[in-house]
């Protein structure tokens, strides 16, 4: 199956678009289909990933029919990891796409380990994996030592808020986001937040589920998504609620052409996105320059 099925660029022509999904609210946000208070949001997104995080790579194979895996690959290749760099991955407990980072890097030294030029593949590689729940970082860092990886100064395990990073301005070469950034309650502070971290020539890219727009392959899409996800949720994780949350918080999601202008609106240069599988999901991208 071809990954690459559209691909799109955005200039400050799309900024009109900016919808409500990106303007600040004091009081209410979206749970799913449900209007929430703020507050109450990040703990009810966390109970849900506190629920899912025990099957969470069995459902992925499960919703995705394995796909998840090609489309985490295209999202590290479009990153192009090098030896030396800082990297963040947010969002990233079970560790899935920081590995993938770091098997490219480790695949770049032993190319080029033999070239006398290439100094910089001595320098260390540093990849943080930041996400808000312990229970998806606990998956992680128990995938790595199955990998015979340990927490050293290549593979950092942080617990931290999107919306509010702990790490220095202008301190990442790279930036990546899959599958999480529709579960914030305040996008922009997200993409601001990744914005302040990366140094100037740094990468944002985010892999999220998106929009569907082809009409039969959207119905079709739609009904596997309400009928079926959730009660394969129930069947093997024993947890309908919390993969109806997952389905109706991608409809809650902007859509491609908005979300990409809110990457712009964050200051963001250079924005496209490459919608796979039709748009079930889209990979955004942009640079701070």
């Amino acid at each position: 199956m071809a990954l690459r099925l559209a691909s799109r660029k955005f200039s400050s022509k799309f900024l009109p678009l900016l919808s409500s999904t990106s303007q600040l609210h004091s009081h209410a946000t979206s749970f799913g289909f449900k209007e929430v208070r703020e507050e109450e949001k990040s703990q009810m997104v966390s109970n849900v990933f506190t629920n899912v995080a025990s099957n969470y790579d069995l459902m992925n194979d499960l919703m995705s029919g394995g796909l998840h895996r090609l489309w985490k690959d295209r999202l590290v290749s479009k990153l192009s990891p090098f030896p030396g760099m800082k990297h963040l991955d947010v969002a990233g407990g079970t560790g899935d796409i920081a590995f993938r980072i770091l098997e490219n890097v480790n695949s770049v030294k032993r190319r080029a380990i033999q070239d006398p030029l290439n100094d910089h593949i001595q320098e260390e590689t540093q990849i943080y994996v930041c996400d808000i729940n312990p229970n998806m970082l606990k998956v992680g860092r128990n995938r790595a030592v199955e990998r015979g990886l340990r927490e050293d100064k290549s593979l950092i395990w942080v617990e931290g808020d999107a919306e509010a990073l702990s790490f220095e301005d202008d301190s990442m070469d790279g930036y990546t986001i899959a599958f999480g950034i529709r579960n914030v309650t305040h996008i922009e502070k997200v993409l601001a937040e990744a914005y302040r971290v990366l140094k100037r020539g740094g990468r944002f890219l985010c892999l999220e589920l998106s929009h569907v727009d082809i009409p039969v392959f959207k119905e079709l899409y739609d009904y596997y998504s309400f009928s079926i996800i959730p009660a394969v949720g129930e069947l093997v994780a024993g947890d309908r609620e919390s993969y109806q949350y997952l389905v109706e918080s991608v409809r809650r999601f902007p859509n491609q052409d908005k979300f990409g202008s809110m990457i712009t609106e964050a200051g963001f240069q250079k924005v496209e996105y490459e919608n796979l599988v039709g748009g079930v999901v889209a990979i955004h991208s942009g640079l701070k320059i």
